[in-house]
């Protein structure tokens, strides 16, 4: 496989700095407004700030760019600004993520519901801290939703340019909620077979993660429908592939680097590939105790240990690395078979292996 570029694709074109200049400025007025209403509103918006500016690795913005570029889109302030409304979606599928999972942490810090209810807790409110931290995570993740609309409108592009994109990124956002609905539909129906953690997989992260943020590039640059073809035959396995390493990380992650603790999927009850495949792999009694062990919140080190054991014993860690490969390796074969600028053909073989070869 290509070796990766020793700078970043995220980083090329001061793309990073650009992404984060262009969401700073946005919320910075978005401040402002929300402080004209109420003076309690002020911690919802030092709350989003924390969580888009805090953190995060760019990657959908990036994968949209350097699509835009590859098409033969010219580069501009407001392209990046537009792009950088994907921040605000991804921001407000993680605040309702965490929420349903009841996740402790984000990135190291407390997620937004926990977050709202240490506030509750600490002003000493009346009612219940947890369910007016609960409250506040739909709400700012819905208002996250609602400004990933208005940055992509706002950013100064040509209207006619924005209508182009606009089919694109509805049916992303359309794609991850029914896709989060999905996955919280498998938990409890205990569904553990690959192909239905295949689909929550293609449609809560892969395709939202690569293929739409390609294809809004694409669209915004008015690209050929043999590039759209291309970006999604590339996107489509890179976003399977990404979902995969998150699966692993999610179980065999290392907390400093994952900003979550250690097993949290396992905690969480998470019907993924790498799970499905360990069940298929393990023999009755090893069916039993990994089961036993899924969706328990009380799953202690010891027992984080244990099944992270089993699942290695069962071959499905090596299986799933296996698939992470040949995924890779099939997103990159499609990308060489279409007609792209040089530099962001490059950029984007960069970012299918930072994708898919990460630690946190």
């Amino acid at each position: 496989m290509t070796q990766a570029a020793p700078v970043s694709p995220v980083d090329r074109a001061g793309l990073r700095q650009r992404i984060d200049k262009s969401l700073t400025e946005f919320l910075a007025g978005q401040r402002g407004w929300l402080t004209t209403v109420d003076d309690g509103l002020v911690p919802v918006a030092e709350a989003i700030e924390a969580f888009v500016l805090g953190g995060g690795k760019r990657l959908r913005p990036a994968f949209a760019y350097w699509g835009y570029r590859g098409a033969g889109g010219v580069d501009s302030d407001q392209v990046v600004a537009a792009l950088a409304a994907l921040e605000f979606v991804q921001a407000s599928a993680l605040m309702h993520d965490d929420l349903m999972d009841r996740s402790d942490t984000r990135r190291g810090e407390p997620a937004v519901h926990r977050r709202f209810a240490a506030r509750h807790r600490a002003a000493g409110w009346g009612g219940d801290p947890d369910g007016f931290g609960d409250a506040a995570a739909i709400l700012l993740g819905d208002l996250c939703l609602v400004w990933s609309d208005e940055l992509l409108h706002s950013a100064g592009l040509d209207p006619r340019t924005v209508a182009r994109a606009r089919p694109v990124f509805d049916e992303m956002r359309t794609e991850v909620i029914i896709g989060q609905y999905l996955d919280v539909l498998t938990q409890v129906t205990g569904d553990t077979s690959r192909e239905r953690a295949g689909k929550v997989a293609r449609y809560k992260s892969a395709k939202y993660t690569v293929e739409r943020p390609l294809l809004l590039g694409a669209a915004l640059a008015d690209a050929p429908a043999e590039v759209h073809a291309a970006y999604s035959a590339y996107g489509l396995p890179l976003g399977e592939a990404f979902q995969l390493r998150d699966d692993v990380l999610g179980v065999f992650g290392d907390p400093e680097r994952t900003g979550k603790p250690a097993g949290d999927d396992l905690r969480e009850g998470k019907r993924t590939y790498l799970v499905a495949t360990a069940l298929e792999g393990v023999d009755d009694a090893g069916r039993e105790l990994l089961l036993g062990g899924l969706g328990d919140p009380g799953l202690d080190t010891d027992g984080v240990t244990r099944l992270r054991e089993l699942i290695t014993a069962s071959g499905a860690l090596e299986r799933t690395e296996r698939r992470i490969a040949a995924l890779t390796e099939s997103a990159l074969a499609a990308l060489a078979a279409v007609d792209l600028d040089t530099e962001a053909r490059q950029a984007l073989v960069d970012l299918a292996i930072a994708a898919t070869r990460r630690t946190d």
